[in-house]
C-alpha cells in the first residue's frame, strides 16, 4: 500500500508538471515575412485618429533608401478573426480601447519567437498617448526579434571562405549565396546575385586617428567611402570617363552612435551612386573601434537594385554585419 501511495503521488507531481510547462515547452513556430506586422485592432477604431497614430510609427518611411517604403509592412485584423494559424504572427501589436490604461510588450504568447505589444486605454486620447510613449520601445523589440530570426537562419548554410578572417581576423556569419568577388591588402568584397541587382558586403580598415574631429566627422566618412569606391569598386565602362563608387553627393547620411562586438562603433546610412554613370541605391556602415590594433573596422552592405524594393535587402545585410565578432589569437 505504501508503494502503491508513492506511485501515485509521483504520478500527480508529474501530470501537474506537465500541464505547467506544456504550454511554454510545446508552442508552434512563429510564422510571418520579414518586417511584417499584424495590428490587432477592431475595424472603425483602424479608420479613426487612433489607427492614424499606430500608422503614423510603425508604418513610418525606413531610413536610407531610395524609394518610400514603410518599417514594418502591416495587416489590421480585427478581434473576433484574431485566431488560428494568424496568433503565431512573430509580430503582434494589439491596440484596445478598455478599463485599463495600459502599454506593455509580452513574449512568446501563442508561438515562439514572438512578441505580442499590448496597448490599451479607457478613451482614444490615452491609446494615442500610450501609443506615442511606448512605440519607440515596441520598434526596437520587433527588430531586435527580426534580427535574431534572420541570424538563426543564416546558420543553416554559411559561407566558408576565410578572406576576412585571413585578412582581418574578423568573422560574419554570411550566407552560402554569398560568394568572394574581390580581395585585396586591405579590402574584401562579397557578393550575392538577386533578380535584379546584387547585395553587397565589404570590409576595409582605416588608421585609427582617420576621424579626429566631430565637427568634420561627416566629411570625413564621405571622404573615406568615396577613396575606397575610388580603388576599389569601379562601374560601367564609358569611354572617356572613370566610374566609381561614391556617396551620393546630394544626400548627406545619417550617423548614429552604435556597438558591435562590444565595441564602440558608429552607424551609418545612406545613399551612394556611381561618378559618371546612372547606378545608385542604399548603404549601411558600421565603423568599429578597434584599438587593440590600433584601427578602425569597417564593414558596409549595399544593395544594387533598380525600381525594386530594398527595404528586406538591406535588413538581411544588417542582420548579417551584426554578426561580426574578432577572432580570439591563439
Amino acid at each position: 500500500m505504501k508503494h502503491f501511495k508513492l506511485l501515485f503521488v509521483l504520478f500527480f507531481v508529474i501530470v501537474v508538471s506537465c500541464k505547467e510547462s506544456g504550454t511554454k515547452n510545446y508552442l508552434p513556430s512563429s510564422i510571418g515575412a520579414y518586417n511584417s506586422l499584424i495590428v490587432v485592432i477592431d475595424n472603425e477604431t483602424w479608420k479613426s485618429k487612433v489607427g492614424d497614430t499606430v500608422r503614423e510609427y510603425f508604418a513610418a518611411s525606413s531610413l536610407g533608401l531610395t524609394m518610400e517604403e514603410p518599417i514594418f509592412t502591416i495587416t489590421q485584423i480585427p478581434p473576433e478573426v484574431f485566431s488560428g494559424a494568424v496568433r503565431n504572427s512573430r509580430n503582434v501589436l494589439y491596440v484596445q480601447k478598455d478599463t485599463l490604461n495600459l502599454a506593455h510588450i509580452k513574449s512568446d504568447m501563442y508561438s515562439k519567437p514572438q512578441k505580442v505589444a499590448v496597448i490599451k486605454g479607457t478613451t482614444d486620447d490615452e491609446i494615442m498617448a500610450n501609443i506615442a510613449r511606448k512605440a519607440p520601445e515596441i520598434i526596437e523589440t520587433f527588430k531586435g526579434l527580426e534580427i535574431n530570426e534572420a541570424q538563426h537562419r543564416f546558420l543553416k548554410s554559411l559561407n566558408k571562405e576565410k578572406d576576412l578572417q585571413d585578412k582581418f581576423g574578423i568573422s560574419l556569419n554570411i550566407p552560402s549565396v554569398y560568394k568572394v568577388v574581390k580581395t585585396e591588402d586591405n579590402f574584401v568584397w562579397y557578393e550575392r546575385q538577386i533578380q535584379k541587382g546584387t547585395m553587397n558586403i565589404i570590409a576595409y580598415t582605416m588608421p585609427w586617428d582617420s576621424f579626429v574631429s566631430d565637427s568634420t566627422f561627416v566629411k570625413d566618412i564621405v571622404r573615406m567611402r568615396d577613396s575606397i569606391g575610388d580603388l576599389y569598386i569601379p562601374g560601367p565602362d564609358v569611354p572617356g570617363k572613370k566610374t566609381s563608387m561614391r556617396t551620393e553627393p546630394a544626400f548627406s547620411p545619417a550617423i548614429f552612435p552604435a556597438e558591435i562586438a562590444g565595441k564602440k562603433a558608429a552607424e551609418i546610412r545612406g545613399l551612394w551612386d556611381i561618378k559618371n554613370y546612372p547606378m545608385a541605391g542604399p548603404f549601411l556602415s558600421y565603423i568599429i573601434n578597434d584599438k587593440e590594433h590600433n584601427r578602425k573596422m569597417v564593414i558596409e552592405g549595399f544593395t544594387f537594385a533598380p525600381s525594386t524594393e530594398k527595404r528586406d535587402y538591406m535588413f538581411e545585410l544588417e542582420a548579417i554585419m551584426k554578426t561580426f565578432h574578432f577572432i580570439e589569437e591563439k
